[in-house]
């Protein structure tokens, strides 16, 4: 996973070959082109979610979901800065 800086509040997480791009709010000093991180957090956990024909076993699912799992256990967090020009270069 990579995290880059586009301008403002605005950022583009490459994950494998997708993109995807956060922003904060307006009235949060963003300018609202995209989702918040926050948001895309708790829709992560909400796809984990099973169809409504299936509510019964729909917590052995949250039980086994890596983003729910992810909340209940606390995780092993690295997080190294690079320099762009030396980003440019790897």
């Amino acid at each position: 996973m990579h995290v880059g800086h586009l301008d403002g509040d605005r950022f583009e997480i490459g994950i494998r070959r997708h993109r995807v791009t956060v922003d904060q709010p307006v009235d949060a000093g963003g300018e609202d082109t995209a989702p918040t991180p926050t948001e895309l957090f708790i829709a992560s956990l909400a796809s984990c979610g099973v169809p409504e024909s299936r509510r019964e076993p729909l917590l052995a699912v949250a039980s086994h979901c890596t983003v729910h799992n992810t909340l209940t256990t606390e995780p092993e967090v690295a997080i190294h800065l690079v320099e762009p020009e030396a980003a440019e270069v790897a």
